[in-house]
C-alpha cells in the first residue's frame, strides 16, 4: 500500500512539474505588454466535501476565497483558504475475526470540530481568447487541511494532490460565475489506503481594476450613451441618467417622454393615476397626461385595477365621491363638521339598495411617514366611514369595501416636509346596483330580509361621533 501511495505522489509531481514547465512556451504566444485586461482576481464561493470511505468525519459544507492571477490566455494561478465550518464525528466500526464483535476504530477524539484548508492551484484554459464568455479548464494543484480537534487517522496537517474541471461565464471583463470539481487525493503516509475526497464548488470571480464597458451610439451629432434619444448634456440638464434610457422604469425611453409624449422622465406616473406612463401608452392606449381619459369621473388606474371598466369608455365609470376629511393625529374618528358630505353619500346608496360602494382611505408622504403605519391607519379610518353609513343609514357592510392605501396613491406630488393635503383624502366609489353581476345580485337578496344594524351599540358607539338622526 505505501508502495502505491508513493507511485502516486511521483505521478502527481511529475504532473504538476509537466504543466509548469509548459507555461513559457504558451507566454511567449501571448506578451504580457499586449494585455488590456488586468491580471488580477479574487472569488468567494462555497462547496461541499464528500469523504471516501471510512473517514474519521462526516461530509461538509466549505466556504472558499481565492486569489488568483491570469499569467495569459491560456493559464491562470490561485491561491484558496477554506474554511470548514462544522465537521461531525464519523464512527467506524471493524470486527474481530475471531469473535465477530465490532471495535470502535480510534478517529475524531471529539463529538465535532472545525477545519482550515489551503490550495495552489494552476488552471489550464482550453479557450485561449480574452474575451471569451464560456471558459471551461481543467485544474492540477496541491493543499492541505488542518482539524481543530485531533483525528488520530490523520496527522495534524494532511495534505493532497488536486485535479478535476470547472467552468466558467464571463458576463464581462469584470464578472464571472463558475463552478468548479475537483478531487483531493490525500498524500499523507500516515494513513493506510489512498482516499478520494469529491470537492464541487461554486464560486463569484470579480477582476479589480476591469470595467464593464460603456456602449457608445456613432452618430453625427452630440453623445447619446445610452441611445435613448437625448443627447448626454440634455440628460444632464434634466437630471435623468445618460447611461439608463428609461431612468424612471416606466416603459419609455427618456427621450420619448420629452419629445414625444412630453411626460415627466423622472415620475413612472406622470399624471398619478396609478397606471405607469409605458402602460398607459402601450397596454391602454390612455393618456399618460390625463388623470381621468375618458372624462367620466374616476382615474384610468381604478378603471383597470379595481373596477375592471374601460378607460375610454365613460359611460361605465363608477359614481366617486372623495371627502377630503380632517381626522385628529392618529385617530379615527369622524368629526361632526364631515357628516353632512357623508350624508348624501348614504342617501345614494339608500336609492340604490343593491349598490356598492367601495370605500378608500390614503394618506400624504412625508420624510418621517412610516410605510404599515400609514396602510393600517387609512384602512382604519375607511372602516370608520363604512361604520357611520351602516349605522346612520343602515347599509349592510357586506355592501361596503374598505380599503386603505396609505400614501401608495397620491394625487399629487408630495412636500417631503408638509406632505400634501389633495393626498389626504377619503374617496368612496359607488357601482350602480343594475351595473352588478347577477351572481353578485343573488347574493344580496338575503340583506333585504335582515333588520338593519341598531346604531349606538356598545362595540361601535366609539368609531364615529354619533349625529342626530335625519330621514334619508
Amino acid at each position: 500500500m505505501k508502495k502505491e501511495r508513493k507511485e502516486s505522489l511521483a505521478a502527481g509531481l511529475m504532473l504538476i512539474a509537466l504543466m509548469a514547465s509548459s507555461i513559457n512556451l504558451f507566454a511567449q504566444s501571448a506578451p504580457k505588454e499586449e494585455q488590456e485586461i488586468p491580471p488580477w482576481y479574487m472569488s468567494i464561493g462555497g462547496g461541499y466535501i464528500k469523504f471516501e470511505g471510512d473517514e474519521a468525519v462526516k461530509d461538509g459544507g466549505f466556504i472558499q476565497l481565492k486569489l488568483g492571477y491570469d499569467y495569459d490566455p491560456r493559464w491562470s494561478f490561485e491561491g484558496s483558504l477554506l474554511i470548514y465550518p462544522n465537521f461531525n464525528k464519523n464512527d467506524y466500526y471493524d470486527y474481530d475475526f475471531d469473535t465477530g464483535m465490532p471495535i470502535l476504530r480510534d478517529g475524531l477524539q471529539g463529538d465535532s470540530t472545525w477545519g482550515l484548508g489551503i490550495a495552489g492551484d494552476a488552471l489550464f484554459h482550453l479557450v485561449a481568447t480574452d474575451d471569451r464568455h464560456w471558459d471551461p479548464y481543467l485544474v492540477l494543484g496541491v493543499g492541505a487541511m488542518y482539524l481543530r480537534v485531533r483525528n488520530v487517522q490523520w496527522p495534524a496537517v494532511d495534505p493532497n494532490l488536486r485535479f478535476g474541471a470547472g467552468l466558467a461565464y464571463h458576463f464581462n471583463p469584470e464578472w464571472a460565475v463558475r463552478f468548479d470539481l475537483v478531487e483531493a487525493m490525500a498524500l499523507s503516509s500516515e494513513r493506510d489506503a489512498l482516499e478520494f475526497n469529491l470537492m464541487p464548488s461554486l464560486g463569484v470571480n470579480w477582476k479589480w481594476g476591469a470595467h464593464v464597458p460603456a456602449k457608445y451610439v456613432v452618430s453625427g451629432g452630440p453623445l447619446d450613451s445610452d441611445g435613448d434619444g437625448l443627447s448626454d448634456a440634455e440628460e444632464l440638464q434634466l437630471g435623468t441618467n445618460p447611461h439608463n434610457p428609461d431612468t424612471d422604469g416606466d416603459g419609455l425611453t427618456d427621450g420619448e417622454e420629452v419629445k414625444k409624449y412630453h411626460t415627466d422622465p423622472l415620475n413612472p406616473d406622470t399624471d398619478y393615476d396609478a397606471l405607469t406612463d409605458g402602460a398607459e401608452v402601450y397596454n391602454h392606449k390612455t393618456d399618460p397626461l390625463a388623470r381621468d381619459t375618458d372624462k367620466g369621473g374616476v382615474a384610468d388606474g381604478h378603471e383597470v385595477i379595481e373596477d375592471n371598466t374601460n378607460p375610454l369608455d365613460p359611460s361605465d365609470d363608477l359614481l366617486l365621491f372623495t371627502l377630503h376629511i380632517e381626522f385628529e393625529t392618529d385617530k379615527a374618528i369622524i368629526r361632526s363638521q364631515y357628516f353632512g358630505d357623508l350624508n348624501k353619500i348614504g342617501k345614494v346608496l339608500v336609492r340604490d339598495p343593491q349598490s356598492t360602494a367601495r370605500i378608500e382611505g390614503h394618506a400624504d408622504k412625508r420624510k418621517t411617514s412610516a410605510y404599515k403605519y400609514n396602510m393600517d391607519l387609512s384602512e382604519r379610518r375607511a372602516k370608520a366611514v363604512v361604520t357611520y353609513l351602516n349605522e346612520k343609514f343602515g347599509i349592510a357592510r357586506s355592501h361596503m369595501t374598505p380599503v386603505g392605501y396609505g400614501y401608495t396613491r397620491p394625487l399629487a406630488a408630495n412636500d417631503p416636509i408638509n406632505g400634501n393635503e389633495k393626498n389626504r383624502r377619503v374617496e368612496v366609489y359607488i357601482r350602480k346596483g343594475s351595473d352588478l353581476p347577477a351572481d353578485a345580485k343573488k347574493e344580496q337578496v338575503s340583506d333585504k330580509t335582515q333588520k338593519p344594524e341598531a346604531a349606538g351599540k356598545a362595540d361601535k358607539a366609539k368609531s364615529v361621533q354619533q349625529p342626530t338622526p335625519v330621514k334619508p
